[in-house]
């Protein structure tokens, strides 16, 4: 019997309460959610888990971390939980778990090049806001970018400008939010280039900075395994979650390529360059990054890819950048990466 991903995932949201149980067992139920503290099953409450569809249309299995603004379906809890960099293996783990056959070989072949439409919108239809995005030179995007001590940004750089782009107020929006806002919009791709998501920073064109709404970042499309790809992949390569840290690191490393996951989740799950070789994680001060670090570094090494990590002296590189400057940034990491590394990529001052 086949079993395609939309139907795998629509049968774990139909058993959505005994998934949570099974993978988010630190959590517990409240109504019609699932509260946890986040997709790696860790206490609290920021992660909820919607068990039944809602009357406003929600549907069952939808989860959201109101701490990150991650989001996702019960396919991902399971990528998350046992660490899978690809689909396939996801898939047979919800096999597992739903008591399904498991495909014959042919059937696994033909499912697994069939790409999974995520719940924050298809890649088309983050191909078409990309295509309707211009170009962000001598735009707000530069502005708010150079007040964060970024830049100045490369030719080839992944970003562009959308001057009203829509924004979808959320609960913790008062009523009346402004819905059109200008953002900045950054184009994630796979390994062959192809635009699968984009990622949306809404700004305020009045302070120059990010709009003033609950999630003024988020991300559509498909993201797991892909990533917003500064530079041509090499054998050395930097890798973190934020867009703004990774253009952090190339202010002052500018011909490091570099891969942005977005979320600690999505940073653990990247798929590696296939000449990849040494493979620096940018690493935020935090329980997410740590975590995400672990996991980054044990798959690497699975497939021969030394991994080394770069920590930060404040809460992540843009902080250290933009609140030490670019010269305590350049000799804080200059210990931390090899020594034909530094010489080649770090950019120093004098």
């Amino acid at each position: 019997m086949k079993n395609s991903a939309t139907e795998i995932s629509q049968r774990l949201a139909d058993n959505a309460e005994s998934v949570c149980r099974r993978y988010l067992s630190k959590g517990h139920r409240e109504g019609r959610y699932w509260l946890v503290g986040d997709a790696r099953n860790t206490p609290g409450r920021s992660l909820y888990v919607r068990l039944v569809a809602s009357p406003d249309g929600g549907a069952a299995g939808k989860w959201t971390d109101a701490a990150t603004g991650d989001h996702g379906d019960l396919l991902d809890i399971i990528t998350i939980a046992g660490g899978h960099a690809r689909l396939r293996d996801t898939l047979e783990e919800a096999r597992r778990f739903l008591s399904l056959p498991q495909p014959s070989p042919r059937q696994e072949g033909a499912g697994s090049r069939r790409e999974r439409k995520t719940p924050s919108g298809t890649p088309e239809a983050a191909q078409r806001l990309a295509a309707a995005s211009q170009p962000v030179g001598g735009t707000l995007v530069t502005d708010y970018l150079a007040g964060r001590s970024i830049g100045p940004l490369q030719a080839g750089d992944p970003l562009r400008f959308r001057p009203r782009c829509y924004y979808r107020p959320s609960r913790k929006d008062p009523p009346g939010t402004r819905r059109a806002w200008p953002a900045m919009i950054a184009l994630v791709t796979n390994l062959a280039g192809a635009i699968t998501g984009v990622h949306r920073t809404w700004l305020d064109p009045t302070t120059i900075d990010k709009a003033p709404v609950a999630y003024p970042r988020r991300a559509m499309g498909h993201l797991l395994g892909h990533g917003v790809r500064f530079g041509r992949a090499g054998a050395v390569m930097v890798a973190g979650e934020g867009i703004e840290t990774m253009l952090s690191l190339r202010t002052i490393m500018p011909a490091l390529p570099a891969i942005a996951g977005l979320s600690g989740v999505h940073l653990a799950a990247i798929r590696f360059p296939p000449d990849l070789r040494r493979l620096y994680i940018a690493r935020d001060a935090d329980s997410t990054g740590a975590a995400a670090e672990t996991l980054l570094t044990r798959r690497a090494a699975e497939v021969g890819i030394e991994a080394i990590p770069l920590a930060p002296m404040l809460d992540d590189f843009n902080s250290d950048l933009h609140g030490l400057g670019a010269d305590r940034l350049r000799a804080h990491l200059a210990p931390q990466l090899r020594d034909e590394d530094a010489e080649r990529h770090l950019l120093l001052s004098g």
